[in-house]
């Protein structure tokens, strides 16, 4: 399975809508590979990607209930909030980074080298430093913070900016060029909330998000 990634002839607008004119021509992404393990509730989710020479672009659109966002802090544990996620693998680079982003617009940043669990939890996983999370950008839709759940319908979207030189820094690995390929999943979950549940883009084979085999191509055009 693959994904498109279009090069964008101008920046697109995080702020802009799903099928805004910036985001219109982008191919959506569905997030709709539900583990067994969640709840009766499960969300439409969807992922769209651009680049451009400076980075890479991505826009969540969600339609959801039960949301929750108790973590406000870089690197809070937001998984156990309503969250989405993005995991991506550059070509030519050592490991993966996983973005985490809560409805709210928290996010959590990690490379991993090596995704075995020990009882500690992955065997070779760091938090992003500060200077390699320069340039990042979030946009969010939803308030701050929920730390009351919403039981009824919303729907909220979540955009992020991620440089490359984020992934040069962090993985060694070169720009993109039309062509290349990289291996990513997207990702739908809400560990914590009172109806939880886990959706991919491409499937995983257990209820872990962090299997690189798993991961699908994203192909840059």
């Amino acid at each position: 399975m693959c994904y498109i990634v279009n090069r964008a002839a101008q920046p697109p607008d995080l702020a802009g809508g799903f099928d805004s004119p910036g985001w219109s021509a982008a191919p959506a992404m569905p997030i709709a590979c539900v583990r067994p393990e969640g709840s009766d509730h499960v969300p439409e989710a969807a992922l769209k990607l651009q680049y451009d020479a400076t980075g890479i672009y991505g826009l969540f659109q969600v339609r959801d209930r039960y949301v929750r966002c108790v973590a406000t802090r870089w690197n809070d544990p937001v998984c156990c909030d309503s969250c989405v996620e993005f995991f991506v693998q550059p070509a030519g680079g050592t490991g993966y980074n996983n973005f985490e982003i809560n409805a709210c617009g928290t996010m959590l940043a990690m490379h991993v080298d090596n995704s075995r669990r020990d009882q500690r939890g992955l065997a070779q996983a760091r938090f992003l430093t500060e200077q390699e999370r320069e340039g990042i950008r979030v946009f969010h839709t939803m308030p701050d913070s929920l730390p009351e759940e919403l039981p009824g319908p919303v729907e909220y979207r979540v955009g992020f900016f991620l440089p490359f030189s984020l992934f040069r820094r962090t993985n060694h690995a070169p720009v993109p060029v039309k062509g290349t390929v990289w291996h990513a999943n997207a990702y739908k979950c809400g560990d914590q909330t009172s109806h939880p549940h886990w959706l991919s883009w491409r499937p995983v084979s257990r209820l872990n998000f962090h299997l690189p085999d798993c991961f699908g191509q994203l192909i840059f055009d």
